[in-house]
């Protein structure tokens, strides 16, 4: 039996020894046409194509000596173990301020004796009021049920839970659990919390910074270098996420320099990583169109104190705090309607397996070559339907244990 790897990340490049994934379910057979847009898909992906494309991402990843673990898996293996960790998984889900103390109780009472496999169905798929179970309301009147339509949701799917990056990351040996910006994800944590919390794989792990306040997402978080981490705020980080991310890694001592990077507000650009990834420990692929513009506000710790300075150009922020020369850059094509196209289509959202071996979506053409041409090796995933809900290899890793850079 292969020995299990030791937890932590220091790094977006060190050799990837495990990874948390989720298989895209039933959460996304719940999106329409009235509530893809509310639920963060531009489109209605193909489910059963979704599943084959994730499949073969998570096999390729195996083969190169990857362990997948599958959050919804641990999610079941969690519930059935941790009479603690479903009472918090019911308590995230049913809102009373949304279905009523009355109703809110009977769901409740009903999801604590469902078996685990069934409610971490319930917990990702979400619920209809066409699904409550025959008798919840029956023995106290409830007027949420009388007016809701039935195939309104009593509690929400998360599609979104495909991009597990998001609701939480490494720093070393300790893990992040972020608070994500925008309604329809806010839950996502709360499992995540819970598998960290509860479930055995993970017993002992030290949290690096929880926040219920100010938003922080994985995919604005890349570790740059050991004790580097570059931060993107915009439509999902708030400057005050930033700041309250950089107290925390300084003060567990995590991290000597926090980059907090000013990223467009607008759907293309929604986090760092979908203009910029690392591909090697002293190159990044980047957007060309922000090559020039991007900026960062260097955050230091130093003697128990906090500096900022700047703003100053990104390239050369990045490079001094990486006590690197200069950090170079492959631009993802010249033609900027190509470049706009494949920046939409997560040309720049790679996720490194090791330094200068990357996954890539096969549909960005120019990108990958261009990558190639700089002695990048691209390794391939099909995504014409993970894509719909704009997010690539990257958005779709969290990385649980890499090696740390020689």
């Amino acid at each position: 039996m292969r020995e299990r790897p030791a937890l932590g990340v220091d790094t977006e490049v060190g050799t990837l020894r495990a990874v948390l994934l989720h298989r895209p379910g039933d959460e996304l057979r719940r999106l329409t046409p009235r509530n893809n847009d509310q639920l963060l898909f531009d489109g209605l992906p193909w489910v059963d194509r979704a599943q084959d494309e994730h499949d073969a991402f998570a096999d390729l990843l195996r083969d190169h000596g990857v362990e997948v673990l599958l959050l919804a898996d641990l999610l079941t293996e969690t519930l059935t173990t941790s009479g603690a960790a479903r009472m918090q998984g019911i308590a995230a889900a049913v809102d009373p301020r949304k279905l009523g103390h009355a109703l809110a109780e009977d769901l409740a009472a009903h999801l604590r004796g469902v078996p685990a496999v069934e409610l971490s169905s319930i917990l990702t798929a979400g619920m209809t009021f066409d699904e409550l179970p025959i008798g919840t309301g029956a023995a106290t009147p409830s007027l949420v049920r009388l007016m809701h339509h039935g195939a309104d949701f009593v509690i929400d799917p998360l599609p979104n839970l495909l991009f597990t990056r998001d609701s939480s990351f490494w720093v070393g040996g300790r893990v992040a659990i972020t608070s994500l910006a925008l309604p329809a994800r806010v839950r996502e944590a709360s499992l995540t919390d819970l598998i960290y919390a509860h479930h055995p794989r993970f017993r002992g792990t030290r949290r690096a910074y929880e926040s219920h306040t100010a938003p922080v997402e994985g995919g604005d978080v890349l570790l740059l270098a050991p004790g580097v981490i570059a931060v993107g705020v915009g439509e999902r980080t708030t400057p005050a996420g930033a700041e309250a991310l950089a107290r925390s890694v300084f003060e567990d001592e995590l991290a000597h320099t926090v980059l907090a990077v000013p990223i467009e507000q607008s759907r293309a650009s929604m986090h760092l990583d979908t203009v910029l990834t690392m591909v090697d420990s002293d190159t990044a692929v980047m957007y060309p169109v922000v090559r020039d513009t991007l900026s960062a506000y260097t955050i230091r710790y130093d003697d128990g104190l906090v500096a900022i300075g700047g703003p100053e150009p990104f390239l050369e922020a990045a490079a001094s705090a990486m006590g690197i020369d200069k950090l170079k850059v492959i631009d993802t094509g010249l033609d900027h309607v190509v470049a706009e196209r494949e920046q939409w289509d997560d040309g720049n959202n790679t996720l490194a397996l090791t330094p200068g071996v990357v996954v890539a979506y096969e549909r960005n053409v120019e990108t990958n070559a261009r990558m190639e041409a700089s002695d990048i090796e691209v390794l391939r995933i099909a995504g014409s339907e993970l894509g719909s809900g704009r997010g690539g290899p990257r958005c779709m890793a969290c990385p649980l244990a890499r090696d740390p850079l020689t």
